[in-house]
């Protein structure tokens, strides 16, 4: 019998079809303990949910493996913080997430909020994509309740896996009225990030997020969630897009600035008809004079421009180093080139007027 035979076999004894894959979305209710707030799992795959075919110290696993209940029945002790339901949306890594399933997910989301017998989501996911996923939700939920995502960077076989910690974390944030209007968070290895800040920083490593512009939020320790501050960004006025009548989103490309960076991929993506373009820019969003004279000439034909900056940290100020007004682009402000792909397209379901993206983009 294989190792991923036996671990399903261990977690079945314990939570009868907890080890399933899930592959068809169904709901499961605990039945409930009054006096305990009801959080609601959702599950879309991605290394928490990874496992491999034998055992050993190795770190090679298949994403999205393990079902919730799987993924719940390693962290028995949340039992006692709250009343658990459970749901598996997808079972994919989330270098394969994809606009569809983030207009699934947010419209599932939007329903389990308006529930009275629900008081907060935790979203299972990949590190991969993680940040722009919670960065979606944030700007397309419409609850103050409190919506928490949650991964790991080493599967359930591994030596130290992180997963059932920091889903343990993710349920006791999602648990605290301290949690309420502050959009969506994320969290991972004891920290509590917003959503809009929250970035991938190592490929590898556990201690793998971090906020380079603003830091956490705050953080868990022995069951508690402790907030050292509160974002002016996640206040109730925040714009937030209405994607219940959406099938898809507009297509946004990105541009990745470097020396003698060729406008070869600007003007592939005016040929494919892309709706809007994110450059990633050098320093300050500064843009080779190649590039910038096809983002100039895109943005004369209509198509939306956003420049970032491929660097860690810091904003992308308008009309600094480059006349903004005059090329017709915006300005990312704070927000790293995927987080403005996901404003973007949310952006292009309204306007391409480029004043008016300019007002998201400087207040989301």
């Amino acid at each position: 019998m294989s190792y991923f035979d036996r671990l399903k076999k261990m977690v079945s004894a314990f939570l009868p079809g907890a080890a399933s894959r899930g592959g068809e979305p169904g709901e499961t209710d605990s039945g409930g303990v009054s006096g305990l707030p009801n959080i609601h799992v959702l599950a879309t795959g991605g290394t928490i949910a990874g496992g491999r075919a034998e055992a050993g110290a190795g770190t090679v696993y298949t994403a999205g493996v393990l079902g919730v209940e799987a993924l719940l029945a390693a962290v028995p002790a949340v039992r006692a913080i709250a009343n658990i339901g459970n749901e598996q949306i997808v079972s994919v890594g989330s270098q394969d997430m994809d606009e569809s399933i983030w207009l699934k997910l947010a419209r599932r989301v939007n329903e389990l909020l308006a529930r009275n017998d629900i008081d907060g989501v935790v979203i299972t996911h990949g590190t991969d994509t993680l940040e722009e996923t919670a960065y979606f939700l944030d700007l397309t939920v419409k609850s103050d309740k409190p919506v928490v995502l949650v991964g790991a960077m080493r599967p359930a076989h591994a030596a130290g896996t992180d997963g059932p910690a920091n889903l343990f974390d993710a349920i006791v944030v999602a648990s605290s009225r301290d949690s309420a209007a502050r959009g969506v968070l994320v969290a991972m290895s004891g920290n509590v990030f917003e959503a809009r800040d929250v970035t991938k920083v190592s490929t590898t490593a556990s201690q793998a997020f971090a906020a380079p512009n603003f830091g956490p939020l705050g953080q868990v320790h022995d069951g508690r969630v402790i907030y050292w501050r509160r974002s002016e960004r996640a206040s109730a006025h925040r714009i937030n897009f209405d994607i219940s009548g959406l099938e898809n989103l507009p297509p946004v490309g990105i541009v990745y600035g470097h020396v003698n960076a060729p406008a070869l991929l600007v003007k592939t993506l005016v040929e494919a008809q892309y709706q809007g373009i994110v450059s990633a820019g050098v320093g300050n969003g500064n843009l080779y004079y190649k590039v910038l004279g096809a983002l100039a000439d895109a943005a004369s034909r209509g198509i939306a421009v956003v420049r970032s900056s491929r660097v860690a940290a810091g904003p992308t100020i308008r009309g600094v180093e480059l006349d903004d007004t005059r090329y017709g682009f915006a300005a990312a402000g704070t927000l790293n080139p995927q987080k403005a792909r996901v404003l973007l397209q949310l952006a292009l379901t309204r306007t391409r007027d480029a004043g008016e993206i300019q007002k998201m983009f400087d207040y989301c």
